[in-house]
């Protein structure tokens, strides 16, 4: 049996034989259950309650059509998701991922992941997740405006700001977020905050862009420092992806003392042993929308390498992985191992597959997994619903001062929960125990729903 609880092992069971094939939800589902295997057995009312039977289910899940029309007069067809996975300590929260490989077991692998990362923030937040098979890359500003538009002409009638408030992921940045924002608002005759990650004209909040990637700095240096007395300084830093997360990441990461030598996109990566300079990097994502490959071109001494996944094979003392899940497999944490690295912490959401983080715990590293480390977005976003809630704007010291103090709050919850149910410094274990808690005794309370 992969589960020593019997009762865990049925639960997983009956989640398989329910959604056999959406293997990303299977493997989350899969984690989560393993650590909370010593808390069911410390608490017997969960199992009462059906606490897991009902938390591995989702509360609601939508799925739509999305018709629109691109820039040859050509109707083109997408299909929309929305998974509202549990409403017990707050309105679903959770991003819009807008990607070809969008399906239903990636949202709903996202969705739950959400749940408890919401709930490590302290914030009052359920856990959701919305997408589609959207590709924005390549598309004009007008056909990604038709698209956003569509999508939400369906989503508007299943969100609401004490509902459910989406917010930006892969592929869903300020521009679909203004589209989405702008349908909204037409369709409901309201001004409300009902996204997140909106612009600063008409309100967004000051570090939402950056909090993703300087939260989980904030998290690896509270790590670092507690458990190794030690920091980023003097240290040198892989990252992986080129997007928000991942420049923001390499921005505090230097700003701690760190040399950044590596990023990457779905194409390949590059190698600057001098240090990635950002400012490069920047005009080109940022700006631009052109490739990593064209950083080599600009910056002397850089090296472009094809495959992504060579990243792992430049030796480190920190590895950041933000770019997609399960790209930081096996092999590549042998090899990162090999090498020397101390630290891994995880900026995108379950970028390592469940054998590298096997390999990361038993080696003794230090971890720190996606749910607890790259909670600064969603973090960010829930102080963005505070500041519409009471029609103020926050100054970006006062935003990044509460993101600081939630990050170093999440990794002590973490660790703190990992030491009380006997896996001292199992922030994976940790992570989960610790926004279960909350999420349970919620339920506990609120009755079961017939």
């Amino acid at each position: 049996m992969a589960f020593k609880s019997s009762y865990v092992q049925s639960v997983y069971d009956a989640t398989v034989a329910r959604n056999g094939n959406e293997k990303e939800y299977l493997q989350a589902v899969k984690e989560v259950l393993e650590s909370l295997e010593p808390v069911i057995e410390q608490h017997p009312e969960y199992q009462e309650a059906g606490i897991l039977e009902r938390i591995v289910e989702p509360e609601r899940q939508i799925m739509f059509r999305v018709s629109w029309v691109d820039d040859n007069g050509k109707v083109q067809v997408n299909r929309g998701y929305r998974v509202q996975f549990n409403s017990a300590i707050g309105p679903y929260k959770g991003g819009i991922r807008l990607h070809p490989s969008v399906n239903a077991s990636v949202i709903k692998f996202l969705g739950f992941e959400q749940i408890f990362k919401n709930s490590l923030t302290t914030l009052p937040m359920g856990g959701g997740k919305g997408g589609a098979d959207f590709d924005p890359k390549g598309k004009s500003d007008g056909e990604v405006m038709r698209f956003c538009q569509a999508f939400m002409t369906e989503l508007a009638k299943h969100i609401g700001a004490d509902t459910d408030v989406p917010a930006g992921d892969i592929g869903t940045g300020a521009r679909e977020i203004g589209y989405m924002f702008g349908q909204y608002k037409r369709l409901r005759n309201e001004f409300t905050g009902v996204l997140t990650g909106k612009g600063l004209s008409y309100g967004g909040s000051l570090a939402r862009k950056e909090a993703t990637g300087y939260g989980l700095c904030y998290f690896t240096e509270e790590m670092l420092g507690c458990m190794k007395n030690d920091s980023f300084k003097g240290k040198t830093v892989v990252v992986s992806g080129s997007g928000n997360v991942a420049i923001y990441a390499t921005e505090k990461a230097t700003e701690l003392g760190g040399k950044v030598v590596a990023l990457s996109d779905s194409n390949g990566y590059i190698y600057d042993p001098n240090g990635i300079n950002l400012d490069v990097v920047k005009q080109i994502k940022e700006v631009e929308r052109g490739r990593i490959k064209e950083y080599c071109n600009r910056v002397q001494g850089a090296e472009y390498h094809e495959g992504c996944k060579g990243i792992w094979t430049i030796k480190c003392d920190i590895a950041l992985p933000c770019a997609t899940q399960n790209e930081l497999d096996g092999e590549s944490a042998d090899i990162l191992l090999k090498n020397g690295v101390m630290c891994v912490a995880e900026g995108a959401n379950m970028p390592s597959t469940p054998e590298a983080i096997e390999k990361f715990l038993t080696s003794g590293i230090l971890f720190g997994p996606a749910k607890a480390a790259n909670a600064g977005g969603v973090a960010t976003s829930g102080l963005e619903m505070s500041q519409n809630s009471e029609r103020l704007s926050w100054s970006f010291e006062e935003v990044d001062a509460k993101l600081h103090g939630i990050m170093k709050g999440i990794f002590h919850n973490a660790y703190n929960a990992s030491k009380e149910y006997g896996v001292e410094g199992n922030l994976v274990a940790g992570a989960n125990i610790a926004g279960f808690l909350k999420v349970a005794e919620a339920m506990k309370w609120q009755g079961v729903a017939y």
